[in-house]
């Protein structure tokens, strides 16, 4: 009997203790299941994940890829994910730098300025363009269709014209070197128009001409349309007013038509030049394109142009490579900029254009 009991009292003690080890993993499965408050790991260029810290270490499996094999752990994913951040960012980089080296590459030209043209007059077509058919005002440029206008007319040009109150700026108000009274020839008018882009002497070679400004004016909208610059025109001889307009595409053409004249040719390429203003008082004016001066240039026409509205211009005729061409560059912005521009595309001619010796 007694043994009995204790055959029973056994076997309930180890049937109890086979149901608490049972449920012991239970237990510990559904510990395993619950997710704790966890923190958010961001990382930059890939999606955010939550990541369990007190989760256990498991050995990472690998998954195939194209490239190999990557890991499949939430280490190797934060780790997989900076490697791409940084690839990123390099390749950003690398396409910042190329776009700065794309700027000043000789090979692939690209200027600041608003509107830009060049012509190789060999072969009688454009190298480059940038907006050539967009109107704008033109400034001083002007002075090429006054010179032009005033040497058609074959008026003489040592006929001495005195600056009168009418010949000073009453649109931007800008001062000028010749004074009221001061006597020149027509020459030295041209000239200082020019090369020293002189207002005055503009306006005096309008005043001067048969039948006053306002048929100088009309002469040069006509000469404008015979020379085929039909987008171009004007309102008043020195390009202080914006509405004197043209594109880049009808500059081409006046600076060729302009290249016919020799004194414009010469006038426009004076690196300085005095002229008397008063009895025994000289001035000394000098040319405002400073790449006439600089020795590294051969320019046979120049003209340079600056108001607000225009911004600041440049048109040349100059030989490159043993070839001549017509640079026409309108609407840069800053002081040097069409300087810039324009050596810029000195450069690209001379790179690509200059025939190369074949090595044998």
């Amino acid at each position: 009997m007694s043994w009995f009991r204790s055959g029973s009292l056994l076997i309930v003690v180890m049937f109890f203790a086979a149901g608490a080890g049972a449920a012991t993993p239970d237990k510990k499965r559904v510990r395993a299941t619950i997710k704790p408050a966890s923190s958010a790991i961001v990382v930059r260029g890939a999606p955010s994940r939550s990541v369990n810290k007190n989760s256990p270490k498991t050995t990472p499996a690998k998954v195939k890829s194209k490239g190999g094999t990557a890991v499949a752990s939430s280490r190797g994913t934060r780790t997989l994910a900076s490697s791409k951040v940084t690839k990123q960012r390099s390749a950003s980089l690398r396409v910042h730098r190329s776009v700065q080296f794309y700027d000043d590459d000789p090979i692939n030209l690209t200027v600041q300025s608003g509107a830009a043209l060049v012509i190789d007059l060999q072969e009688g077509q454009a190298v480059y363009e940038k907006n050539p058919g967009l109107v704008m005002p033109i400034a001083s440029i002007t002075k090429l269709m006054t010179s032009m206008v005033a040497l058609d007319a074959m008026l003489p040009l040592d006929e001495l014209i005195a600056i009168t109150e009418d010949d000073l700026d009453a649109l931007k108000g800008t001062r000028s070197r010749l004074p009221v009274g001061a006597i020149l020839t027509r020459r030295e008018l041209l000239r200082l128009a020019l090369m020293a882009s002189e207002n005055t002497a503009a306006a005096a070679l309008g005043r001067s001409y048969p039948g006053g400004t306002p048929a100088f004016v009309a002469a040069m909208n006509r000469k404008a349309r015979e020379i085929g610059a039909r987008s171009t025109y004007f309102v008043e001889p020195t390009g202080l007013s914006s509405s004197n307009v043209s594109t880049a595409r009808d500059l081409g053409q006046i600076v060729r038509a302009s290249y016919r004249y020799e004194i414009i040719r010469v006038y426009s390429t004076t690196e300085s030049y005095e002229v008397e203003i008063a009895e025994g008082r000289e001035r000394l004016f000098h040319n405002t394109n400073g790449l006439v001066r600089s020795g590294e240039w051969d320019i046979g026409l120049q003209k340079t142009g600056y108001i607000s509205e225009a911004g600041r211009c440049l048109v040349m005729q100059a030989t490159i490579a043993a070839k001549p061409y017509i640079i026409v560059l309108l609407d840069a912005v800053g002081r040097y900029t069409r300087i810039a521009d324009a050596n810029r595309i000195k450069r690209w001619i001379e790179v690509r254009y200059t025939p190369r010796r074949r090595i044998t």
